[in-house]
């Protein structure tokens, strides 16, 4: 079976636009653990994205966003390598039961909106290694 690498590039970057839309939406209507847990979606599929035009084959089956950036080819400012470990918890603090609880009780709006900015950021520039269209 033949694999459309260029439709699974596009299934990433698209649901990357989504996950972003929702991670701002559940922002306003404040729902701080659900928001930050998108924030993580967002930059891994948009890393996936990446990582798929540069390796032409199937991204590998990994939330981590620092792994996916690097296996993307990536330069990473040791502040970036810092935000993605941080932000790369939220997938696990999100999902799982037994970090949920705790996680929700971090989440305010402070905490959230600090790490929206901060995944926005990291958007952009993922966005800047976009290939031109």
């Amino acid at each position: 079976m033949k694999i459309d690498l260029p439709k699974i590039a596009e299934y990433f970057r698209i649901s990357a636009v989504r996950d972003w839309k929702t991670a701002r939406g559940l922002f306003q209507i404040k729902r701080y653990d659900a928001c930050l847990f998108f924030c993580h979606l967002t930059l891994e599929k948009s890393l996936k994205y990446l990582v798929t035009l540069k390796i032409k084959d199937f991204p590998p089956y990994s939330h981590k966003l620092l792994k996916l950036a690097q296996t993307a080819g990536l330069s990473l400012t040791k502040e970036q390598k810092i935000s993605l470990k941080e932000i790369n918890t939220f997938n696990i603090s999100g999902r799982y039961e037994n970090s949920k609880l705790s996680f929700y009780k971090e989440c305010n709006a402070e905490y959230t909106k600090n790490y929206l900015d901060i995944t926005q950021n990291l958007l952009l520039w993922l966005q800047k290694n976009y290939p031109k269209k």
